[in-house]
């Protein structure tokens, strides 16, 4: 027989995922410094002070969100685990990406507003870019070597990678008929393998 104590940890975690995912939604449609606490209980179905029992402040609700939306994505692209992201397996995260349009809002609306000093997620984008150029270095070492065929060491074409992937859902966001985010990141990993034949070792 389930224990209180242990149905009350899981309907907290319930009810945590539930605000996070309510969050998602206001944030997408108002930006981040237009969500306020209130809408995101109102949302969910809460008082604000019910709300706060779960997550005290505003800032602590948003790196929840920020983090919820890795973990959605480190469970589609990685492989075994570790910390490289092949680049099959990132095609096929772009493609589930397209499939989420608010999601991608959500992040490229926060990316935005981030870059601003004073924004409570400036340091999660810092951190989490210098993490994910790191790993897509080793995803190009993996699958090139030292060298890509063009002539770039992975740690100089990783951040050109994070760049496309980026631009592409920023563009998406704006004209989804215009824009075949998939097909036109598999084009920009088909040129990854293409360069002068005097590159390739």
């Amino acid at each position: 027989m389930e224990r209180a104590t242990e149905r009350g940890t899981r309907r907290g975690a319930e009810r945590r995922a539930e605000i996070v995912r309510s969050a998602l939604e206001v944030i997408a449609e108002r930006g981040y410094r237009g969500t306020t606490l209130a809408a995101v209980a109102e949302r969910v179905g809460l008082t604000q002070q019910g709300l706060l029992h779960y997550f005290p402040t505003k800032n602590s609700l948003l790196i929840a969100v920020l983090e919820e939306r890795d973990q959605w994505d480190t469970g589609s692209a990685r492989r075994d685990g570790g910390n490289v992201w092949p680049l099959d397996l990132l095609t096929s995260l772009v493609e589930y990406n397209a499939m989420r349009p608010g999601i991608v809002q959500t992040f490229s609306a926060l990316l935005g507003e981030s870059v601003t000093d004073d924004h409570p997620a400036r340091g999660f984008f810092t951190q989490r870019y210098e993490k994910v150029r790191a790993d897509m270095a080793a995803t190009l070492r993996g699958e090139f070597g030292d060298r890509l065929p063009g002539g770039l060491t992975p740690e100089a074409a990783a951040p050109l990678v994070v760049a496309v992937m980026d631009g592409l859902q920023f563009q998406w966001l704006h004209d989804r008929d215009a824009v075949d985010m998939p097909a036109l990141f598999r084009a920009f990993v088909s040129l990854l393998g293409q360069g002068d034949e005097t590159a390739r070792g």
